[in-house]
């Protein structure tokens, strides 16, 4: 019986994992369940797993959850010094970081150092401190299992091969709503339209982030550090269908794919499970339904994000933090009607422009240059408003 801490419990991944845990109870169990501050799906969470331990990192719901629900087996606490008491005493076999944001960076470290097994849905966790990340994993020894779709896929195609052997990396990306509009509709685009996802159903800034390609972009990044490729040997290319995850090509230009539905329970059960494969029901593939599977070429025009998220992956140090800074608070200015669809590369760019790399000795230093960019960001988009 695996124990699984999860972090993020109640946002899309996290509600995912559950399903995975309910359909294998002999295999699973819930030692921990952490939210922000989405108390009332907690409160049935709780009720349905029993978890021993439960984190909320908001102290205004954690102090709501704790005058409306007295009593139970479920032990609750609060915020980052809660969640550390909770990853020591529980000691749980596997840490699922199913975060979005900046906020996953310093749980995952934490983890880490407890030497249980990383499953990683958080993609900013190596899109910021990528070196500092992977360095703590050697150090501790901990295996590190990716839980994106795309990123789970690279992994099975390299099972049983070596990594040196790679020519190419291949990132499947469905292009988002909007990959056949112009670049002057995309100019009027809408929160709302942007969060209708043609394939996918996801939170909304990872929704948005896919709308903008910039997610894409910071898969870029994880997968130069999860599988130590150089930034030339990761390519994208569009695949509406999101039948194949993503492809691996080979010295002998061999190309191995993983296909299947687009659903996150198969990526999150295969890490659970992992090295088994365990049946899933309801998730098989039917090719009569998809009788073309078409590839098509990014246009870094009309999306600009992906080309910037090269750009800090090159430019190294702390560029990369910076930018998943500018893009956090630009995504949410877009969902506030703040700017425009197209301003959010707009801010990117610019601060990346303005950025001031720092020399990398710790995590404050990370911590430094994302509050730095986001300062930034922020005064960005307040000029524009104000002009």
């Amino acid at each position: 019986m695996k124990k699984i801490f999860l972090l993020g419990s109640t946002g899309s991944i996290g509600k995912s994992t559950l399903d995975v845990v309910s359909a294998h109870p002999d295999r699973f169990e819930i030692s921990a369940l952490v939210t922000n501050q989405n108390i009332d799906l907690l409160a049935e969470q709780i009720r349905i797993f029993s978890p021993p331990y439960a984190v909320i990192y908001n102290s205004d719901a954690y102090n709501k959850f704790k005058l409306f629900n007295q009593g139970g087996k479920t032990r609750i606490k609060l915020g980052t010094e809660g969640l550390n008491q909770v990853l020591q005493i529980s000691r749980p076999d596997i840490f699922v970081n199913a975060f979005v944001g900046f906020a996953g960076l310093q749980p995952t470290i934490e983890a880490i150092q407890t030497g249980c097994t990383l499953a990683l849905a958080n993609k900013e966790t190596l899109v910021v401190a990528g070196k500092l990340v992977k360095a703590l994993v050697e150090q501790y020894h901990v295996p590190l299992m990716p839980i994106d779709s795309e990123h789970s896929a690279i992994w099975q195609c390299l099972r049983g091969e070596e990594s040196n052997r790679i020519n190419r990396i291949l990132l499947t990306a469905s292009g988002g709503p909007f990959k056949n509009l112009t670049k002057t509709q995309l100019n009027h685009v809408t929160p709302e339209q942007a969060l209708q996802h043609p394939n996918w159903k996801m939170g909304a800034k990872i929704t948005i982030d896919s709308a903008t390609m910039m997610n894409k972009g910071l898969e870029v990044i994880e997968a130069f550090w999860l599988y130590d490729v150089p930034a030339e040997k990761i390519e994208v290319v569009i695949h509406p269908q999101s039948i194949i995850h993503s492809m691996v090509e080979f010295a002998d230009h061999s190309i191995k794919a993983q296909l299947g539905v687009p659903d996150m329970k198969i990526p999150i059960q295969y890490a659970l499970s992992y090295p088994e494969r365990l049946p899933m029901q309801n998730l098989q593939l039917d090719f009569n339904t998809h009788p073309a599977l078409t590839f098509e070429q990014p246009d870094p025009v009309k999306f600009p994000c992906l080309s910037l998220a090269y750009q800090a992956l090159q430019a190294g140090k702390t560029y990369p933090a910076a930018l998943n800074a500018a893009n956090e608070i630009a995504v949410a200015a877009f969902l506030n009607h703040e700017i425009g669809f197209t301003r959010i590369a707009g801010v990117i760019e610019m601060v990346l422009a303005n950025h001031q790399p720092l020399d990398i000795n710790s995590l404050d230093d990370y911590i430094q240059a994302d509050r730095q960019a986001r300062d930034n960001a922020r005064q960005i988009i307040k000029r524009k408003q104000n002009r």
